[in-house]
């Protein structure tokens, strides 16, 4: 299937998903987050909505954050790697991303396309998962399918923001129950609290670290090679492994309030 660049429709629809609470349900609200889930009519899709309201942390500064490559390496400790693959248009690209998956399943990858798109007060960040000729799945990872993820980031005026975070994915494999709940519970809330964390550290360390670079707003700082949207293909999961892991046991891990904030 051919691949296209999110118009404007597509970024308007994504915001009406994290705003409207219709056909969702409350999983977990604490400390300033909460996580639903909604229920897929296929099993193997997992879709995960979260927010978080950001004390102190102007929209600008959290758009930048879940931007800037160089610094995610410093605080998100569920991913094993990423980099940029190519530019596509002036807000458009294409990227690998590696994460941890719950011992004992296998680490899951993605390769997506991403687009990004201010909108008045609004920041908006979407992906979904493409084939690139040049980087199949590869031999030590379940190559995972993005079906429509990303951020919505509303501004609430004085510096302060508020962050949602969609996913809808296709894990490809049959996932035991224990994962799904330990993703809702403990997962999904931790890596919200990190972006905040990361958020109010960020404006330090990017006065040190390239302060004018910012390519995602100035594009004629990006200096990736330009591939074509004709490269790309759209990523199914009938086209990968499925594996079954839904027999795997959970490890007995203590869930503190440490590793919640």
């Amino acid at each position: 299937m051919a691949v296209q660049i999110p118009d404007d429709s597509v970024f308007s629809s994504f915001k009406d998903q994290c705003l409207s609470p219709d056909g969702w349900i409350s999983r977990y609200s604490k400390g300033g987050v909460t996580v639903w889930c909604q229920a897929e009519e296929s099993r193997t899709v997992q879709k995960l909505k979260m927010r978080i309201v950001c004390k102190d942390v102007a929209a600008e500064t959290l758009y930048d954050v879940l931007h800037d490559t160089s610094y995610r390496r410093k605080w998100d400790t569920n991913m094993i790697d990423t980099y940029d693959i190519g530019r596509l248009t002036a807000n458009a690209d294409v990227g690998y991303y590696s994460w941890k998956c719950p011992s004992p399943l296998k680490n899951r990858d993605f390769v997506t396309m991403r687009s990004w798109l201010p909108l008045g007060n609004d920041y908006l960040i979407i992906n979904y998962s493409v084939k690139h000729p040049q980087h199949p799945p590869k031999k030590d990872y379940v190559r995972a399918v993005s079906l429509l993820t990303g951020y919505l980031i509303q501004s609430n005026g004085a510096g302060c923001s508020t962050l949602y975070y969609l996913t809808q994915m296709d894990p490809r494999g049959s996932l035991p129950k224990w994962v799904v709940n330990r993703v809702s519970q403990f997962v999904a809330p931790k890596a919200m609290r990190k972006i905040y964390k990361a958020s109010l550290k960020y404006p330090d360390w990017k006065r040190k670290h390239s302060p004018a670079l910012k390519p995602w707003m100035f594009p004629e700082q990006n200096s990736l090679p330009s591939i074509s949207v004709g490269e790309l293909t759209l990523q199914r999961g009938d086209s990968l492994e499925n594996i079954d892991e839904s027999g795997a046991a959970e490890e007995k891990t203590h869930h503190s309030e440490d590793e919640e904030t």
